[in-house]
């Protein structure tokens, strides 16, 4: 009886002594083959238009958000992208993405998916103007949605660039950046609560204006960096409420910020011209040298990336002081 315990014993430790050398037989193959087993990992990312699964790691992106692009320059990523949307303007500060190192994926409002399809991306990364072509989109590859929602900014913009940083192992570098800018934000809090100064926030577009408030695109400078607003009852609306200016004067801001549309999409400037008018001359904004105008590349082009963001609140605390 004691010989067949002890035969059993053997036969167990050599079965699994071979079983482990199996797996180290395997595990070497692979670093032969130069393969990794994070090079097969997925990420399941959960985003406003649906949950797509992704590549970890992935060495094409098409990448349609301006914002997205600025982050992955920021991250040193550029190597990543494949395919930017060429056909318009593309904001200065990230003008290497107009290079004819990457492809041209047609315009923001307008993809060429037989382009896109020829570039045989890992991942697709949009925002609001291609969500309507999504599901087309995801016919080609894994397509996320990383557009930043305008009433809860910084929750979406910090989850956004995470999901970056996730998929490409960069979330140390993410963490850091987000730290400088939350820096950067508590001490235009702390400006703007001491100035006591409201603003109103226009969108200069040829002889037209529009006002923007809290919760609206570019209500971050009520929402998140507390500069209170004028008028708390402006209608949130993508293309702003239109207003005369007669309701600037009316509302008699002491700060001004104005964001020229002609200026950003490449037509000649002309916002200064508009603006202060006869009737803006009356408001404590003009009268005290408070008017603002705002880079319209960070602020009307893109927005919601690592580097967008730092200079958006930097720009908004240059204006308290």
């Amino acid at each position: 009886m004691k010989n067949i315990v002890k035969f059993l014993m053997i036969g167990l430790i050599v079965l699994v002594m071979a079983a482990c050398g199996s797996d180290t037989d395997e595990g070497s193959k692979e670093e032969e083959n130069g393969e990794d087993s994070s090079e097969n990992e997925v990420l399941t990312i959960e985003h406003e238009l649906g949950t797509t699964d992704v590549p970890k790691n992935p060495e094409k992106a098409v990448v349609f958000d301006f914002g997205v692009l600025d982050t992955m320059l920021k991250l040193d990523l550029q190597d990543k992208v494949v395919g930017v949307a060429q056909a318009g303007v593309i904001p200065s500060y990230i003008d290497e993405f107009s290079s004819e190192d990457y492809g041209n994926i047609g315009s923001l409002k307008e993809p060429d998916f037989e382009k896109i399809a020829e570039l045989d991306p890992d991942v697709i990364i949009i925002s609001g103007r291609q969500s309507d072509v999504f599901d087309q989109l995801e016919e080609i590859a894994p397509t996320i949605f990383l557009g930043v929602d305008t009433s809860d900014y910084m929750n979406s913009f910090t989850e956004n660039v995470n999901v970056i940083g996730d998929m490409f192992d960069k979330s140390a570098e993410v963490e850091e950046a987000l730290a400088d800018i939350d820096e950067t934000i508590a001490s235009v809090s702390e400006q703007a609560e001491a100035s006591g100064e409201n603003a109103l926030i226009i969108l200069a577009n040829d002889d037209k204006i529009s006002a923007y408030g809290p919760n609206s695109r570019f209500g971050i400078i009520h929402d998140v960096f507390n500069v209170p607003a004028v008028d708390e009852g402006i209608e949130v609306s993508t293309h702003g409420s239109n207003v005369s200016f007669e309701y600037v004067t009316e509302q008699d801001p002491d700060l001004l910020y104005v964001i020229d549309r002609g200026a950003a999409i490449g037509e000649e400037s002309a916002a200064k011209q508009i603006v202060e008018n006869k009737l803006v001359e009356r408001t404590k904004a003009y009268k005290n040298d408070n008017i603002h105008y705002l880079d319209p590349e960070f602020w009307y082009l893109s927005g919601g990336g690592l580097i967008s963001v730092q200079e958006m609140a930097n720009q908004i605390e240059d204006s308290l002081k």
